[in-house]
């Protein structure tokens, strides 16, 4: 059995975010079981479009056993084995997160991880899943997730299929404007508190981002030029790896973190060490989603908030390359700074200002 919700979203995922057709090979993807209703919906949907489903369901406790102790030969192995000859086969990925414990890989070491993403995760999803299956990600509500969220449960039942049942077609719509002022910007500045930072873009590739890839969807993204980002910059709280975070503050010079705070600083010194370009920025996004209001700890919602912008920590995404390399990609959300195009104020605070831009704010897009 599943809900309604799951057969919409099921729908919505197969039809608009993957496009998937007649006799392509789709994975779906479990890790954790409380999302076992989405995932039926999913193949029962793949079927009905007479698409051949490929079902991997994880538990969250195996998957923590085999991070802690995967080595680079283990991880080389998984990935020859199974992970590339099946991901090789696929027009189409689905990946829901449904873990209940959010916290569950926070004593993964980062020579675990590390070996995870360089020889797993790296050919795996970022070479071959990325670049050639319609692909999509997305988490499952959860009670636990409730919790982070500060909502009573039914509450943010609600609020998760309001979020990612968006019109993203609608919201598409409404990105342009700011696409083509930042097409035309060379330096972008966020202005607030704890926050004064500025860094170029110009002639850097912009990508809309409207329920293709991630379900919530909601960013327009781009990467600052390498060595142009300086300033101080405070974020909202976060997870990364396991690891929680209730605020992280970094000093930038060149492009290079040159000194931090935080509420776990042993953990972010750990984590700016993990390469040279960790200290480095692969990725500006603004987030733009207009149902996201507040942080959850979890990413894939919160950099989709409305009025918030992520400066990310790692490596590049190709398609608005900046030369970093890292193996990590860390998206920490900076919200409700003022935002500046070449001098030209275009968001006061959360909301855009401008009249080309005001159709991006909440009120106007959900009248």
């Amino acid at each position: 059995m599943y809900s309604n919700e799951d057969k919409q979203l099921a729908k919505k995922i197969l039809n608009f975010s993957c496009e998937l057709q007649e006799g392509q090979n789709v994975m779906l993807q479990l890790v954790g079981l409380n999302g076992i209703g989405l995932l039926r919906a999913l193949a029962e949907e793949a079927r009905a479009m007479n698409a051949n489903p490929f079902v991997n369901i994880e538990d969250a406790e195996i998957r923590r056993l085999l991070m802690e102790t995967g080595s680079v030969d283990f991880w080389k192995n998984q990935a020859e084995v199974e992970g590339l000859p099946l991901m090789e086969q696929m027009d189409a990925f689905v990946g829901i997160r449904a873990s209940l414990n959010i916290y569950e890989n926070s004593a993964t070491s980062k020579e675990a991880n590390k070996a995870y993403s360089d020889h797993y995760g790296k050919p795996v999803h970022s070479e071959e899943r990325v670049k050639n299956t319609n692909w999509v990600v997305l988490r499952y509500p959860s009670e636990a997730f409730a919790m982070n969220a500060k909502m009573p449960t039914q509450q943010f039942r609600e609020f998760y299929y309001n979020a990612c049942l968006l019109d993203y077609s609608e919201l598409a719509e409404a990105m342009k404007p700011l696409h083509e002022r930042l097409d035309q910007t060379d330096i972008i500045q966020l202005k607030g508190e704890g926050t004064d930072i500025e860094f170029s873009v110009k002639g850097q590739n912009w990508i809309p981002c409207f329920g293709k890839r991630n379900i919530p969807d909601g960013e327009l993204f781009s990467s600052p030029v390498l060595d142009s980002v300086n300033g101080h910059i405070t974020y909202a709280p976060t997870v990364y790896q396991g690891k929680p975070f209730e605020f992280v503050k970094l000093e930038v010079k060149d492009g290079v973190v040159v000194d931090f705070d935080s509420s776990n600083n042993e953990a972010l010194e750990e984590i700016l060490d993990t390469d040279a370009g960790a200290r480095r920025f692969g990725e500006f996004s603004f987030g733009l989603n207009p149902i996201i209001k507040e942080p959850m700890y979890d990413i894939l919602f919160d950099e989709k908030i409305y009025g918030s912008n992520h400066l990310t920590l790692g490596n590049d995404y190709e398609e608005a390359a900046n030369g970093n390399e890292s193996s990590i990609h860390w998206d920490l959300v900076c919200i409700g700074a003022d935002v500046y195009l070449d001098g030209e104020k275009i968001r006061d605070g959360r909301q855009f200002i401008t009249d080309d831009l005001k159709g991006l704010n909440p009120e106007a897009f959900l009248e």
